[in-house]
């Protein structure tokens, strides 16, 4: 791996809820990516989720609760790394506020959100990764997730990573900043404007002429492989860090194993 930072860095991985229960894979791809990066990789087993679906949902006690645990599992670390832009997001932009009348527990919490980094954009922007010396034969378009743009600024990242990627084609996709209509509880509480959402983005995504989509949330990720799966779509999905780690030999999400 290509990369303009030679000095070893103690990493956190806040794996996500979603990648511990149907994509571990992802979680295991990060690992590599960061090892390759120079990075200690440490994985705290006493982490939780992020808190965001009680905060979303207005439940801001239980938020600062889980929010309390999240701090105190990831302390002592250079870096936090979650693959996720929405977990990220979530530490970064609104832990110090959930503690805003705490001043100890408002410290901790800005002292987290500064080490708090999605992967993509830690690889980039921190480590100055600039290639990841990875192959995969293909034309793949990215979905620009919300909370990783609208929070974190994450565009060009995965981007400027993937156009390295040995055999890979990236074409753009339109309306790639566009929501996919998952939303975390969104979609279960507007199931008709969600799906409408989505069945766009599914339209969008076949007219790319792409055989593979890539994002960086995987709430996103296995909402659109719901879609095009069922509208009949050849276009396989997968978490980028799958195809910048070279871990692409898994069925893709949504397929199963044989």
């Amino acid at each position: 791996m290509e990369t303009e930072s030679s000095e070893r860095a103690d990493v956190a991985l806040f794996v996500t809820c979603l990648v511990d229960l149907f994509r571990p894979s992802v979680g295991f791809a990060a690992v590599a990516l960061l090892e390759r990066a120079g990075c200690t990789v440490a994985v705290p087993e006493l982490q939780t989720c992020c808190g965001q679906p009680a905060f979303n949902s207005g439940d801001r006690a239980d938020a600062r609760a889980i929010a309390a645990q999240v701090i105190d599992a990831f302390e002592g670390y250079d870096y936090v790394v979650a693959p996720s832009g929405s977990c990220a997001g979530m530490i970064v932009k609104h832990y110090p506020d959930l503690f805003a009348d705490d001043p100890v527990m408002a410290a901790r919490a800005r002292d987290l959100s500064g080490r708090m980094h999605e992967l993509v954009s830690f690889l980039v922007d921190v480590r100055g990764v600039q290639d990841v010396a990875a192959a995969c034969d293909g034309i793949a378009t990215y979905h620009d997730s919300c909370s990783g743009l609208r929070e974190l600024g994450i565009k060009a990242q995965p981007r400027a990573l993937l156009e390295k990627v040995a055999g890979l084609s990236l074409v753009e996709l339109p309306g790639a900043e566009r929501c996919c209509g998952f939303g975390g509880s969104f979609c279960v509480k507007y199931p008709e404007i969600s799906n409408s959402m989505v069945g766009n983005k599914a339209t969008d995504v076949d007219m790319t002429g792409a055989d593979m989509l890539l994002a960086g949330d995987l709430g996103c990720l296995m909402n659109m492989a719901g879609k095009l799966s069922r509208v009949g779509s050849k276009v396989r999905v997968r978490h980028v860090a799958e195809v910048l780690a070279g871990m692409t030999g898994d069925a893709a999400i949504g397929e199963g194993q044989d």
